[in-house]
């Protein structure tokens, strides 16, 4: 029977809809999609203070002794990154930057004290929104309950190392204690998770471990690792201070951690007890070392060991293919370097973070990239990944071309950095590195923030040649071989800053120093 055409128009509409649900349906699936939808499943695993020194994969001087075989697996079948780099490097700023893909001067996280409000957008909400299931589970490290996850279960503040208490949504304002390791925790409620999430929906977890943070801890099981060995040192192991290297500040230097070692309140640091009588300086730094790099490293195995479990599952739940999985630190961590512990500094070891995707629809196993990848991109990667568009409130922006070897041609050919929690020895100060080069203004300030110190330091400026200084052993600000190469520098430093809208226009302090000292 021949059809009207009130009737003909009707069915076309409606075929339209059902092919518009079903093409819906099919981008929500997130498992046994061989050929199906492209939307995957992301696992974001990261590590607190993990330092690229320490991952076996950068060529630093820990490269052979390193126990990281799965962290190697991910870099083997999937993309290392070898120039990613932290915007503010101190846990809260980071974590913060991470989950908006802001600055800290957007996002208001600028300290250890602020909290990200829960209010504020951020991609988990973006990627609740769109169908994720959502949570983060392990450290978390931003004071007010998460938002945007559909499930979370939280470390209180820097949490418990043995026996942690977590906070979910249940039991928020007591927590509950897990009898174990917490790296082994997290895993283990990880696991969980993702085992009883629905296979109908993409997944976007946050597997967040405090390994390997002070006082270093680790699990009983690696008590043995590296016992009878000495491990090798950084070049930079026994600098005695600032001048040999014209560095402008002191530095957090490891006989601060070795007269924490000795005192060791509560048992706080494991290995129990520790003594530097009689030791010369030289020999007792080496003594602090080998105690903080083998309780670093046994720290490092709990992780890598740890990832290896959430890499078996999903190879026996069919979701390898179908899964995003990185694993990064939040940011870097001087291993001795300059004679440093600690981060917080515009330095290599510091500014660095470790990086590492595995993605096997998409990206070439064994790749290496070398643009500038910043934590604030990462936001946009994820919602890159999940088909959702990036607002114009992140700053950031996905590198999801790149790691496909189609980098953009306006990629950024600079990156810009600021540390705004002042202290003494640890100057507060911002700068800009290009893939050479590096010009760090310390303007030595509080301004205000919380838990600044109070006492300013004398302004002052550092420039390193990274091509012939990658250690950044020589501040080369006053050769004048550099001259017109740092007022280059300066220029577009200054112009990042406008960009970015970070020219402390409101701050009076701010602009009398950069007045006096931006041409000294």
């Amino acid at each position: 029977m021949a059809l009207n055409t009130k009737t003909r128009t009707r069915t076309k509409v409606l075929t339209g809809a059902m092919i518009l649900v079903c093409l819906f349906s099919l981008s929500c699936s997130s498992s046994g999609r061989e050929g199906g939808s492209t939307l995957p499943n992301i696992l974001f695993i990261m590590s607190d203070d993990h330092s690229a020194q320490a991952w076996g994969l950068y060529g630093t001087h820990l490269d052979a002794v390193a126990p990281t075989p799965h962290i190697r697996r991910l870099a083997q079948e999937g993309c290392l990154l070898l120039n990613c780099f932290c915007t503010n490097s101190i846990c809260v700023p980071s974590r913060a930057s991470i989950l908006t893909g802001q600055y800290s001067h957007r996002n208001g996280v600028y300290t250890l004290s602020e909290a990200l409000d829960p209010e504020a957008e951020s991609v988990a909400k973006r990627l609740q929104g769109s169908g994720y299931q959502t949570a983060v589970i392990g450290k978390w490290h931003l004071k007010t309950r998460p938002a945007g996850f559909d499930y979370y279960n939280v470390l209180p503040g820097q949490g418990r190392y043995h026996d942690p208490v977590l906070r979910s949504a249940d039991n928020w304002d007591e927590g509950t204690e897990h009898s174990g390791f917490s790296t082994d925790v997290i895993t283990d409620l990880s696991l969980e998770w993702m085992k009883n999430h629905d296979p109908k929906r993409p997944f976007f977890l946050l597997c967040h471990f405090k390994a390997t943070h002070e006082p270093f801890a680790y699990a009983p099981r690696f008590t043995e690792l590296f016992q009878e060995e000495d491990l090798p040192e950084p070049d930079s192991l026994y600098e005695a201070g600032p001048n040999p290297s014209g560095r402008t500040f002191s530095g957090q230097m490891l006989e601060i951690l070795g007269q924490r070692y000795v005192e060791n309140p509560n048992n706080r640091y494991p290995g129990g007890s520790f003594d530097l009588e009689g030791l010369g300086p030289r020999a007792a730094r080496s003594k602090i070392y080998q105690k903080f790099i083998k309780d670093y490293l046994r720290g490092v195995a709990g992780i890598d060991e740890n990832i290896g479990r959430l890499l078996s599952y999903l190879d026996r739940a069919g979701l390898t293919r179908d899964t995003v999985v990185i694993y990064t630190s939040d940011q870097g961590y001087f291993l001795g370097e300059h004679g440093f512990f600690d981060k917080r500094i515009m330095y290599e070891e510091s500014l660095r973070m470790p990086f590492v995707i595995r993605y096997p629809r998409e990206i070439e196993p064994g790749s290496r990239i070398r643009d500038l990848i910043l934590n604030v991109d990462f936001a946009p990667l994820f919602l890159d990944y999940a088909g959702v568009p990036v607002p114009d409130w992140m700053q950031g922006s996905s590198f999801k071309a790149n790691l496909q070897a189609r980098t953009p041609p306006a990629w950024r050919s600079s990156m810009y950095y600021r540390y705004w929690l002042h202290q003494v020895q640890r100057p507060a100060h911002f700068g800009i590195r290009t893939e050479r080069y590096k010009l760090i203004f310390f303007y030595g300030a509080p301004l205000g923030m919380p838990g600044a110190h109070k006492e300013s330091t004398p302004p002052s400026w550092e420039f390193y040649d990274l091509h012939s200084d990658p250690s950044e052993t020589h501040n080369a600000y006053g050769d004048p071989q550099y001259q017109g190469i740092i007022l280059d520098l300066k220029s577009q430093l200054k112009k990042l800053r406008q960009d970015l809208g970070d020219t402390d226009a409101n701050s009076p302090l701010m602009q009398t120093i950069l007045a006096a000292h931006w041409n000294h």
